[in-house]
């Protein structure tokens, strides 16, 4: 009793230890692969084939096709990717994940040659873990830590592997476990067995994983493990189901496919394996499996399943359609930022940025319009200031809640540096698009008062006003594009248009003395200069923020102070590029003086 007791503690510390590898190993994979997962797949999934080998890849890199389909779900419930797009990923994830298993079959190698012993885990495995070590310990770079990571969670991974398959050795004798595995042979209890198991540690990776170890017993034929990687194919696809509540209708239809697929695969499998089987029996079916033959049937059923489905992929679309039909009476929504991101924190950064974009975008597309009013007001064009601010709101709320949840997420460097920069400058782009309305307002006050201009106050405020659209669209592009030289050009900007505001009222309150323009220009003028300069702050606020991420050094006040004292290595660009602004912004000669 003794014995079976260590015996188990012993499979269940392997069973920990394989689990535990398999999440850090994948984590670690996700960091690595980092935003361009988001690129990869929305963007270039064009193609159902090219949608195929691309789901294929990323769940090669990342090691869960659990993980990939939650993703694609993701994507679909935001509107990033199409429902045929993702169909596709979705089939190419399923082939994807196979290679987890051809990883794990390398503790059935067997002979004396030094490469197979260099190969079998009881080497492998504390080799990568002492060069993983080493890496994460004694290196700096984030990407070597990285790799290090990613190595340790291999060596976990199959420590556990091999700990679990020494601890169950003792079931080969054991008549009982031979009687279970005799009984999983019949489909519909292995098909059943393997769904419940990969449906409870919701990852086909690690069940597949679990039956190989359980290969060391010799109890396990082909004929018992068959229906039970069938199963496991169908259990996968609960976590992706489970993900869809709450979600819209395109993507819930995305894990049906993923469902229809396996369940489709497995029926056709059935149909022609043991059809076949029954007038020409498969002698093989009694041999006792190796991790090898169970990577090969995990393999060949998703290939085989893919060959077929594949040019039907059409048939499957329209099938996820009838099962969730369009309603008359609900519209269909998409996510600005879906939480199913969160799962993989790179890629709900790159989402993050993404909608921070639109967001800037929207801001600088304001305050054209509005400054756009100033000359010839325009009540639609005001609508869509207001419109764009309203939607500036509703996106720094999203983002706000969203980035306080993504501020937990194991980031790498560069990742934790956008999303720090998001959380920075996210109210002031909102704060531009504010602006844009206060601008819009003096439009339309000047235009209902029927206020006019001097020809010198026109071709003053043109000035300014160029200027002030130059720096918005530059801080947008900086913004956008995370262009940290094109950031650093908006700060000498931000300078001259400063004291292009002053310029400006000094020439007003001239002209004002002289009776060539009224006071009731003046009030108007104020609101639009304290607008034009508050914004160009903004700008100021964005950018520096985005160098201070960058650099991890002073705080902004410190650094502008710094900057302008000539102090920073900057200081001389600085210095350059605010008098080619004077230069480019400058008034022409006031004749009224």
């Amino acid at each position: 009793m003794t014995m079976y007791i260590l015996k188990i503690i012993s499979l269940l510390g392997g069973l920990a230890l394989f689990l535990f590898g398999m999440d850090i190993m994948g984590k670690a994979l996700e960091r690595q692969a980092g935003g361009k997962l988001q690129t990869v797949l929305a963007k270039m999934s064009s193609t159902v084939m090219r949608g195929f080998f691309l789901g294929m890849a990323v769940t090669a890199v990342i090691q869960s096709s659990s993980a990939t389909t939650v993703m694609v779900v993701g994507f679909v419930n935001s509107g990033i990717m199409t429902l045929k797009q993702a169909v596709g990923v979705i089939m190419g994830s399923n082939v994807g994940t196979t290679v987890t298993s051809w990883i794990l079959s390398l503790t059935a190698l067997e002979g004396d040659s030094f490469v197979v012993q260099i190969f079998k885990p009881s080497t492998l495995a504390p080799l990568l873990g002492t060069i993983g070590i080493i890496l994460y310990t004694f290196t700096k770079s984030e990407g070597k830590k990285g790799t290090g990571t990613i190595m340790l969670g291999f060596m976990a991974l199959m420590t556990g592997m091999q700990l679990m398959g020494d601890s169950m050795k003792f079931l080969e004798k054991e008549a009982w476990f031979a009687d279970l595995m005799i009984s999983f042979s019949n489909p519909i209890l292995g098909i059943l067995a393997g769904a419940v198991l990969t449906a409870v540690i919701q990852s086909s990776s690690a069940s597949v994983g679990i039956l190989q170890s359980m290969c060391s017993t010799g109890a396990v034929t082909t004929a018992t493990a068959l229906p039970i990687i069938l199963g496991q194919n169908i259990g996968t696809c609960v976590t992706a189901m489970i993900s869809t509540v709450g979600a819209n209708r395109n993507a819930r239809r995305t894990a049906i496919v993923h469902l229809y697929f396996n369940v489709i695969g497995v029926l056709i499998f059935i149909l022609i394996f043991y059809g076949i089987g029954a007038i020409y029996p498969w002698n093989f079916l009694h041999d006792a499996a190796t991790p090898f033959d169970i990577a090969l049937i995990h393999t060949a059923f998703n290939v085989i399943t893919t060959i077929v489905m594949l040019p039907l992929h059409g048939v499957l679309e329209r099938l996820a359609i009838a099962s969730v039909p369009d309603s008359s009476v609900s519209p269909e929504h998409t996510e600005l930022l879906d939480e199913r991101l969160l799962a993989t924190p790179a890629v709900a950064v790159q989402r993050a940025h993404e909608i921070a974009s639109r967001m800037a975008q929207d801001c600088a597309e304001s305050i054209h319009l509005a400054i756009g009013m100033t000359r010839k007001y325009d009540e639609k064009a005001m609508q869509k200031v207001i419109k764009l601010e309203e939607e500036s709101d509703r996106y720094q709320d999203a983002l706000g809640t969203y980035m306080v949840k993504l501020s937990s997420a194991n980031l790498a460097v560069d990742d934790n540096r956008i999303l720090n920069t998001l959380l920075y400058s996210i109210s002031d782009l909102e704060r531009i698009a504010d602006h844009a309305v206060a601008i819009a307002k003096a439009g339309k006050e000047i235009h209902e008062k029927k206020i006019n201009f001097s020809k010198q106050a026109k071709t003053e405020l043109s000035v300014l006003e160029q200027a002030v659209m130059d720096a918005v669209d530059r801080t947008v592009d900086a913004f956008v594009a995370n262009d940290l030289s094109l950031a650093a050009k908006v700060e000498p900007q931000e300078q001259v248009i400063y004291t292009l505001v002053r310029e400006v009222k000094s020439r007003h309150v001239r002209r004002l003395r002289d009776g060539l323009c009224s006071t009731e220009y003046g009030f108007v003028l104020d609101d639009l200069l304290t607008a034009y300069e508050r914004t160009a702050d903004h700008c100021s606020n964005v950018a520096i923020e985005m160098l201070q991420v960058a650099e991890g050094k002073l705080e902004t006040h410190e650094y502008l102070g710094a900057l302008k004292a000539g102090q920073l290595n900057e200081s001389a660009k600085y210095s350059e590029r605010f008098h080619k602004y004077q230069e480019r912004y400058s008034f022409p000669d006031d004749k009224t003086k």
